[in-house]
């Protein structure tokens, strides 16, 4: 898999899983989490040998990651032998019958979204009377879902027995009281930063709401950004689905990811982003945490997310690895405290790029009951310079010209 070395979640984590212990992981995404549960499990499995029963859950709150950390283990296990299964709403009948023979089969491993493994349960497939291990990942992210009576429901059925692990982003009361009634004495790894890594190159462009369609068509328009990945993210679905549309119509090959979608539909878009069949993905957070796709050259925050935490997951998505990024917000009047409470999160300021006189004026940038001028002019620094490979010639491509 070119693993040369251990992050630090994976650094710590594996040594307490392999010694049977509970684990609560604080890391935020990008930070090798999948393989700090994921291998360690592995080779327990194969020491203890396969059997007829699942050994191994794994709770997850989206299909996307679902997808995602199926895939994982099939790549980590193609010599073991190991099975796995994952089990997400949104399919048809077809897909429910073959989950449920997965299942019934006696899987090694299931990965789940609590919604469809509670209705495989409420149907008498599933027996996890003797399973060996539950790991809760993006814990936080499924009580922001509604998912915590599911929760509840599905572990009080599970082996009392059992090596629980829980990782999650952040440590809300919730986690702690889920902590509290379902882990054993666990060791606690704390790795979460709020910070975003270091290879993103952060900037911000403060206008009125109705300049932000022109200045991000330019944006994305432009010669610099034709064969690179990009993430838009939006807030709302309905948002989504009208930038999604003003993008399509002038020209640029976009997709969109929303739930509005059904899961067939988002597993083609999601294909066809990976193989850069299409450059721009607009979508909501549904993406934001734990999806882990190769190459994000940008992501833009078309609106200030209302979660400061969630700035830095989204921006996440870029620069992963020890790789560069870039990430782009859209400021608007109504969302400047909040970009500020971002501000003051990551212990830094981002900077305000300057707008071209063409899109109008735009509002000044309050911070802390100050006022400060907007970037009215055009000109200044120029952005997010790269280098074209094999010459000299240095690109920016982030400031519309």
């Amino acid at each position: 898999m070119n693993f040369k070395a251990a992050t630090p979640i994976q650094e710590q984590a594996i040594p307490v899983i392999l010694s049977g212990k509970d684990l609560i992981g604080i890391a935020q995404t990008g930070t090798g989490k999948t393989a700090a549960f994921t291998l360690p499990i592995l080779n327990m499995i194969m020491e203890h040998g396969h059997d007829t029963f699942t050994q191994a859950l794994i709770i997850v709150p989206t299909r996307e990651l679902a997808l995602q950390i199926d895939q994982a283990v099939e790549a980590y296990s193609y010599f073991t032998g190991t099975s796995s299964v994952a089990i997400y709403g949104g399919g048809d009948g077809q897909d429910f019958y073959q989950e449920k023979m997965a299942i019934m089969n006696g899987v090694d491993i299931i990965i789940a979204t609590p919604g469809r493994l509670i209705s495989h349960m409420h149907a008498g497939h599933v027996d996890f009377s003797k399973l060996r291990f539950l790991i809760l990942d993006e814990a936080d992210r499924m009580l922001d879902m509604g998912f915590q009576p599911d929760l509840f429901r599905i572990i009080r059925t599970l082996n009392p027995e059992r090596q629980t692990l829980m990782f999650s982003a952040t440590m809300p009361p919730g986690i702690a009281t889920l902590a509290q009634t379902f882990l054993k004495d666990p060791e606690r790894i704390n790795i979460a930063i709020s910070k975003p890594a270091e290879g993103v190159k952060q900037g911000a462009y403060v206008v009125f709401e109705e300049q932000k369609i022109n200045l991000i068509t330019d944006i994305l328009r432009h010669e610099d950004r034709s064969d690179q990945s990009i993430i838009v993210f939006c807030s709302r679905k309905n948002a989504v689905t009208s930038l999604y549309q003003k993008l399509k119509n002038s020209g640029i090959s976009t997709g969109r990811i929303s739930s509005d979608l059904e899961q067939t539909e988002r597993e083609e878009v999601m294909l066809q982003f990976r193989n850069k069949k299409i450059n721009v993905l607009v979508a909501t957070d549904v993406i934001s945490r734990g999806i882990d796709i190769e190459g994000i050259d940008m992501v833009m925050n078309y609106d200030v997310p209302k979660d400061a935490e969630d700035y830095v997951h989204r921006i996440g998505r870029t620069a992963r690895a020890q790789r560069k990024g870039e990430a782009i917000t859209f400021i608007s009047p109504q969302d400047q405290v909040g970009f500020n409470r971002i501000e003051k999160l990551i212990g830094n300021t981002v900077e305000k790029l300057p707008v071209g006189e063409k899109y109008g004026p735009v509002p000044e940038y309050k911070i802390g009951g100050s006022r400060h001028s907007g970037p009215k002019k055009p000109g200044g620094k120029k952005f997010f310079q790269r280098k074209k490979s094999g010459g000299g010639k240095s690109k920016s491509g982030g400031r519309p010209q």
